[in-house]
């Protein structure tokens, strides 16, 4: 054969091996390369979108702790006002319940001492009585002279 005719044979079955190719080999080589394309895309997108998840969930969290945080320090500082008037109230009642005990004692002693003032003024016009029937030699009724005794117990 001659080189013409052996090119010439060549090219066809190289034509023919390329149509094969093209017809039955090529295309199930490119379904799966752009299948394996697609799941490579699908997966880089479901990790961008996991990401951008666990970025809005770290921001959730962050939010949520500095809620939680904020909630404990309110609740902290009421608890402290509440301790506060808690305390200032009990002072107030110490010191009410005190003021209440001076003045119950302060009019206990007053009342005693109007006893004790009143006791002395009888004692003083008993003696005053018994002092002037001393002087005067004589008895002296202290019926009559009750308005002379009520005048002595107020003058002293």
């Amino acid at each position: 054969m001659s080189i013409n005719a052996t090119l010439i044979v060549q090219m066809i079955v190289f034509a023919i091996l390329v149509w094969f190719t093209m017809r039955f080999v090529w295309p199930p080589i490119t379904a799966a390369l752009d299948e394996r394309a697609r799941k490579i895309a699908d997966g880089l997108s479901a990790a961008d979108k996991a990401r951008a998840d666990l970025a809005a969930a770290d921001k959730r969290v962050e939010q949520q702790l500095a809620s939680a945080r904020d909630d404990v320090a309110r609740r902290l500082a009421d608890a402290e006002r509440l301790a506060q008037s808690m305390i200032e109230e009990a002072k107030t009642r110490a010191n009410d319940e005190g003021a209440k005990i001076i003045a119950a004692a302060r009019a206990e002693a007053d009342q005693e001492a109007a006893k004790a003032r009143e006791a002395l003024r009888e004692q003083v016009a008993g003696l005053a009585v018994k002092g002037a029937e001393a002087i005067l030699r004589r008895e002296v009724n202290a019926g009559v002279h009750a308005e002379l005794l009520a005048r002595l117990k107020t003058e002293l």
